[in-house]
């Protein structure tokens, strides 16, 4: 049977030749003359702007070239990538400002300060932040940043000395080097001399997972808040080193699209924006209006996306006194493309981003006092709002998690303390050790709000992202907005984790609470050195101390390791995850001894992970980084176009994340199907529960509404169904906290975040349902009231045997952006302890 057949067609379609590209001047300014001793790029990188999608390596190399040229711009390397790319800032302003940038800084940032009314703005340059291109593959904004980069460092003339003089520009051309060099390189292998626009090209259909996001499939825009990525954490330092006026985000959009910019919808705008953001943003507007208008592009305003989540480019600097602009310029995504505006070149796309970039530059200069009082005025009122409260937060078990909130905190410079002394507040226990405090009345107190704040009424129902992400349910934390302020001790300048005591050497065993966020992390150090190790399935207490569900047991009896040696590498493994592990001299508890037979024999895991086409790559994604660098754990990617030829009997799990149609075909079905019934374990995400359903792998029930639209007109029809999705939203359910999935978490309750209309019926056995959403669950976000009803007392968990292995499923995403570090240990859960459940 012949299952791929290659055809070579040839039908008549316009064809165009780069023989004799678009050059520099396509771009820039005629009014402008231009330093000849400022090397353009093609004098750099060897070819005209547009002419071949930049590589992050050519484009740090016209960076750097440019620096060393001109006296107005200086560059830095703020870090590096997952793949080690530099993360590169160029700073521009006039010569003279360069001289006195520091002072420059130093009074700009007087204005976020409680003296800020005295301040003379009247020559202070206004500070604009722009950044281009945090999806790799909506590249015209890199490119554009070739462009007017060097137009910045060679114009000539009265007006350009103007805006170097009173502006200080903060110039990132790549907000995401990994993605960037993905998409550039798949394009530029796939150009042809002659450029073929047809859109069923190769050249237009880049693989899985593409190139818009990370080196870990994470859409950096997402991640300007939680800042766990170390692309985002250079990104937010400079941010918070300047307090930008301005920040602008340079986007891309579908081909058949034109432009885009800021104002957004205004009705989806987040409550705690100032409306004076919102007219400055207007005002703003006017300039990119009037310079497309010149060239006669196309764009709109108004009708599209929204300032909601501050966790993406734009609408972070709306929280903290700044005006975030949002550009999406319609895509060629390759060097040209048929459209139904016409033929789209990828040129056209960069000269759109190069002039908007330009339009801002005369706004923020033109605007500057505006700009400078209005960031004035916004921490003068949030001062003012501000009260004399305080929020605690931690949980008495588990230091990792508060620590990690706490890092987030302090990297957006929210002033963090430590408790004084242990203490209790509304039933729940705050420890010293594993606790903080954050007073309400400080510069940052907007962002406070933002981080923290449940919300559940909206003005709009219809949401571009998520619309919940209050920190303290998603790391799972005990935390009150009422902390006692005589409980608030010194500033933490920077937070760490406790240290760790040194471990005696134990003749008979240790114990290893499972409470700790890091506990995962020590269990596979331990198992992978070939320590037997066990875990209790029941509670216990032993010299006046409980040990609850899921109890790691590491008995000094027939180890490969020696009494001493044991010691040795038990002591390396606590102090490397911060983990307390408790040496015991006797097997005689109060509850199931230590002998007992509820204490079951735990092996390493072998984990492999579904990636691929079928698969989400973010949801993929996160379960990689969580594995790699939360874990340590290795974990190997098969891809779905190979399945066929894997040998499944490696490995102990296959985790099968969030997927769209089918990840497997009849025959690769079977094959998973055989290898659970010979012990494997099947880990199912979301959508994946209707694949093991309709192959009668789990057998699920899923709830449905009918919908019947009435009083809606053809107009109303995309916003009537927009407002029954779930963007993203954070739900209570109840746990059984006997069941192995819910081993080390310490409440009854448990926050989930959940973003699509799945719903399981809960199965008939109570035990069966360890994880069930509550009866009225919705803890922050919008949900459609209809929705909302049908969703109470459902479940988020099923397990069942399936010959001698088991399928586990979780209709919610456990491991979301990074961030949500409540949830991570269900998934390590059902790895370590699948075969229980």
């Amino acid at each position: 049977m012949i299952r791929f057949l290659l055809l070579t067609i040839f039908v008549s379609m316009p064809l165009f030749s780069q023989e004799k590209p678009i050059d520099l001047n396509y771009y820039l300014p005629n009014d402008f003359t231009y330093d000849s001793s400022i090397p353009t790029p093609k004098s750099i990188i060897g070819h005209e702007v547009g002419e071949w999608h930049i590589t992050h390596d050519k484009l740090v190399q016209y960076m750097t070239a440019l620096a060393n040229a001109s006296d107005r711009i200086t560059i830095e390397n703020r870090g590096n990538t997952f793949e080690g790319r530099p993360l590169i800032l160029l700073t521009i302003t006039s010569p003279e400002n360069h001289n006195r940038l520091e002072t420059i800084r130093q009074n700009h940032l007087q204005l976020s300060g409680p003296n800020a009314g005295s301040i003379d703005i009247s020559t202070m340059p206004v500070v604009i932040n722009q950044g281009y291109s945090i999806h790799g593959n909506e590249p015209s904004g890199t490119n554009a940043a070739l462009a007017v980069a060097y137009y910045l460092a060679a114009a000539q003339g009265p007006k350009i000395d103007n805006i170097l003089k009173n502006a200080v520009i903060l110039f990132d051309p790549s907000f995401n080097p990994d993605g960037l060099q993905r998409f550039a390189s798949w394009v530029n292998i796939h150009k042809s001399k002659n450029i073929n626009p047809d859109p069923n090209d190769r050249e237009y259909s880049e693989t899985w997972p593409g190139g818009r996001t990370n080196h870990y499939w994470f859409d950096m825009n997402r991640d300007w808040l939680p800042a766990q990525m170390p692309d985002s954490r250079a990104r937010i330092e400079t941010f918070h080193k300047w307090y930008p006026n301005i920040l602008t985000d340079h986007h891309e959009m579908g081909t058949n699209s034109t432009f885009f910019f800021q104002p957004g919808i205004p009705s989806r705008t987040h409550p705690l924006t100032p409306k004076k953001n919102q007219d400055l943003t207007g005002d703003i507007a006017q300039f990119h209006a009037e310079a497309l208008d010149k060239i006669g592009s196309l764009y709109y305003a108004k009708e599209d996306f929204d300032d909601f989540y501050y966790g993406k480019g734009s609408t972070f600097p709306d929280i903290n006194g700044s005006v975030g602009i949002l550009f999406e310029q319609a895509s060629s995504r390759g060097h040209a493309q048929e459209s139904d505006n016409g033929l789209l070149t990828f040129p056209f796309t960069i000269k759109n981003q190069f002039v908007t970039s330009l339009s801002t530059i005369d706004a923020g200069v033109a605007l500057r006092e505006n700009l400078l009082n209005y960031q004035r005025q916004f921490y003068q009122d949030a001062r003012k709002e501000a009260n004399a409260g305080a929020i605690v937060f931690g949980d008495e078990k588990d230091a990792a998690k508060g620590y990690h909130l706490a890092e987030i905190l302090q990297q957006h410079k929210i002033k963090v303390h430590q408790i004084k002394n242990d203490f209790t507040l509304n039933g729940k226990n705050y420890k010293k050790t594993h606790s903080y405090i954050v007073p309400k009345n400080q510069r940052q107190s907007r962002l406070i709000n933002a981080i923290f704040e449940k919300r559940t009424s909206f003005e709009d129902s219809l949401f571009y992202d998520v619309s919940a992400w209050t920190y303290p349910l998603a790391f799972n934390l005990d935390y009150s907005e009422n902390a006692p302020l005589n409980q608030m001790g010194e500033e933490i300048k920077e937070v760490s984790l406790p240290q760790i005591q040194n471990i005696t050497t134990s003749d008979y065993a240790y114990l290893m609470e499972w409470h700790e966020y890091y506990s995962p992390k020590a269990l596979y150090l331990i198992l992978d050195k070939g320590i037997r190790a066990k875990v209790g399935l029941k509670t216990f207490s032993l010299d006046g101390k409980e040990y609850d569900y899921g109890t790691i047991l590491i008995p000094v009896q027939n180890q490969k390791l020696n009494k001493t040696e044991l010691a040795k590498e038990l002591n390396e493994i606590a102090k490397k995850t911060h983990i307390n592990i408790t040496p015991v001299s006797t097997g005689l508890t109060e509850g199931i001894n230590l002998g007992s037979n509820n204490f079951r024999t735990i092996t390493v895991p072998k984990v492999a992970l579904m990636v691929g086409d079928g698969i989400t790559p973010s949801d993929a994604g996160e379960i990689w980084h969580l594995f790699d660098q939360r874990y340590d754990m290795p974990i190997t990617k098969l891809d779905t176009r190979s399945f066929s030829r894997v040998d499944l009997s490696r490995y102990t799990h296959l985790i099968l994340p969030n997927s769209w149609g089918s990840a497997f075909d009849n025959g690769d079905t079977e094959k998973v199907k055989d290898w659970i019934r010979a012990g494997g374990i099947l880990i199912g995400y979301k959508n994946a529960a209707q694949w093991l359903n309709s192959n009668e792998i789990l057998k699920l029930k899923f709830k449905s509404t009918q919908d019947t639209a009435t009083q809606v007109s053809f107009e109303e029809r995309r916003d009537y169904f927009g407002a029954k999705r779930i963007g993203g939203a954070i739900f209570e359910t109840k746990i059984d906290r006997s069941h192995p999935v819910n081993f080390g978490y310490k409440n009854n309750t448990l926050p989930l975040f959940k973003n699509s209309t799945l719903i399981l019926e809960p199965d008939e056995q109570s035990f069966n349902n360890p994880i069930l959403f509550t009866a009225a669950p919705l803890l922050s976000g919008y949900i459609h009231e209809k929705t909302l009803k049908e969703l109470g007392s459902t479940s988020a968990f099923r397990a069942s045997g399936f010959g001698r292995g088991k399928v586990i499923l979780f209709t919610e995403n456990t491991n979301f952006r990074a961030f949500w570090f409540g949830t991570n240990k269900l998934l390590m859960n059902a790895i370590f302890f699948g075969d229980l459940m």
